[in-house]
């Protein structure tokens, strides 16, 4: 089963992706596309590991996402990749427009391909208003273009709003 999980900050969205990992009953593989780059992130990364069993296997990987998925896909694991949209950032930050859309690309390819579980949390970051700078557009603009592509080669795609989910597909 391939699961997208959508939801604003704080909304439950990696709690409850963690809930879905949990009722596999397979090894957890934990892919954190998060870094530590100040303080206050260092304490949300914190947070997410002491929320977190032991027992998963964590990948830490910024930028390799569809290879490090690839690499941990059989049918003993279930992957759990937390944030898609951390994820983006990192691309975004690092490589050009057309760069990171071919990223995307390869990221949708890969859940098309991937024969294990796969759950996927991102941020819904285009309910808001019109960003002012031109980065956060893109940004917003890039996000909701990845989450369109993957919700159409998921099965499941779920959005947490006030600890709640709210199935969609």
């Amino acid at each position: 089963m391939k699961t997208l999980v959508l939801g604003g900050a704080r909304s439950g969205k990696s709690r409850y992706a963690q809930k879905l990992a949990e009722e596999t009953g397979r090894q957890v593989v934990y892919i954190a596309t998060a870094t530590a780059d100040d303080n206050e992130m260092k304490s949300r990364i914190e947070q997410h590991q002491r929320e977190r069993p032991a027992s998963w296997c964590i990948v830490e990987e910024p930028l390799k996402l569809s290879e490090v998925i690839m690499q941990n896909m059989d049918n003993k694991h279930c992957i759990l990749v937390d944030c898609l949209t951390l994820w983006l950032s990192n691309m975004m930050a690092e490589k050009n427009i057309t760069e990171v859309e071919q990223q995307v690309d390869d990221l949708v390819k890969t859940v098309r391909e991937v024969n294990t579980d796969l759950i996927m949390v991102s941020n819904e970051v285009g309910q808001g208003i019109v960003p002012l700078g031109e980065l956060s557009r893109q940004f917003v603009d890039e996000s909701g273009r990845m989450h369109q592509k993957l919700a159409q080669v998921c099965e499941s795609v779920v959005f947490a709003i006030a600890g709640l989910p709210q199935i969609l597909k």
